[in-house]
């Protein structure tokens, strides 16, 4: 597929159905083409496509299934929306860093592929406002979900979900306390962490 340039070509683009309940247009929205006049549109579409439907299936669609709809604060950038974004200093890592996560399109330096989005989940969130609950939800999904990587946000308990072909199951947090929750190696890593996530579901 060719990168659009029309509009009638965008919203064929738009329409592409990633997952069940998952379009193509649900990932497009951003505050920083919005505010500065850019088109979030990504350069390789079908890799975009893939990488993303891959976020949609093994990731954002269980978690719906599992505790009702999550609202998408952000997800897909174009190289040049990501790039004004670190450029600006608006939360937005280079891109090299961000290729296979907030850009989909663009595979990072080990030739993989993956997608990010930010998300969160008003179920999840109107129940565990409590210091520290957000681990609740990490444990869940280190335990339920073949994540790569999780980072926590203090507001709504908002987190970057990063599917990866070479996925690093690893959790941090900019949320209380901030830290890296596990990763390999550490010795909290394997095994069950029901004691945390019994009685979210």
């Amino acid at each position: 597929m060719k990168k659009p340039t029309s509009v009638d070509a965008l919203t064929e683009f738009g329409r592409v159905q990633l997952s069940k309940s998952f379009f193509m247009r649900d990932f497009l929205y951003s505050d920083i083409a919005a505010i500065h006049g850019l088109s979030n549109i990504p350069d390789d579409p079908d890799l975009a496509i893939k990488a993303g439907a891959k976020l949609c299936e093994e990731l954002l669609e269980p978690l719906q299934d599992a505790f009702g709809r999550i609202a998408i604060r952000s997800a897909y950038r174009s190289r040049e929306v990501n790039g004004l974004g670190n450029e600006r200093r608006y939360n937005c890592a280079s891109n090299e860093a961000n290729a296979a996560h907030h850009i989909w399109d663009m595979r990072d330096v080990d030739g993989c592929m993956g997608a990010t989005a930010c998300v969160v989940v008003p179920s999840f969130w109107n129940s565990f406002q409590g210091k520290g609950d957000w681990q609740k939800l990490a444990w869940w999904i280190h335990d339920h979900l073949p994540y790569s990587s999780l980072y926590f946000f203090p507001r709504y308990w908002a987190f970057n979900v990063n599917w990866h072909e070479r996925p690093r199951r690893q959790i941090d947090s900019y949320a209380w306390p901030r830290h890296c929750l596990t990763k390999p190696g550490m010795a909290n890593h394997e095994g069950s962490h029901e004691e945390w996530w019994s009685g979210i579901v």
